[in-house]
């Protein structure tokens, strides 16, 4: 008998096909707010000449990069989830580039695009 399953069972992935599904939602609405709020600045601005407007505009170019920078690792992550379900759908989802061997499904529920177990990041 095998104690070592090759792949997660049909039922197991479906479970991990959902929350995926769930967190990648909720990351595209994330993302979708953040490249949202940078072109509600920008649209927003009036015209009115002030004397802290050098100031002004360095800290809203400081804002923007930084909403600009997060709305990039907002995607960075959501390309994380979707090749998570291609997995899924190649039934190779939950094993271990590293080792061959099955991702805890604790570790996959907490990280759902997990591709290493965590003996295999830790080495």
């Amino acid at each position: 008998m095998n104690e070592n399953p090759k792949r997660y069972s049909d039922e197991d992935l479906e479970e991990f096909r959902q929350i995926i599904n769930e967190k990648l939602a909720k990351a595209r609405k994330e993302y979708n707010d953040l490249v949202g709020s940078v072109g509600t600045e920008e649209d927003s601005d009036d015209g009115r000449v002030s004397s802290f407007e050098p100031m002004e505009d360095s800290t809203t170019a400081t804002q923007k990069a930084e909403v600009k920078r997060l709305a990039e690792r907002q995607m960075q992550f959501i390309q994380k989830l979707e090749a998570a379900l291609v997995r899924i759908d190649n039934k190779t989802y939950g094993i271990c580039r590293a080792t061959g061997n099955l991702i805890p499904k604790a570790r996959l529920r907490a990280v759902p695009h997990a591709t290493l177990s965590i003996e295999a990041k830790n080495r």
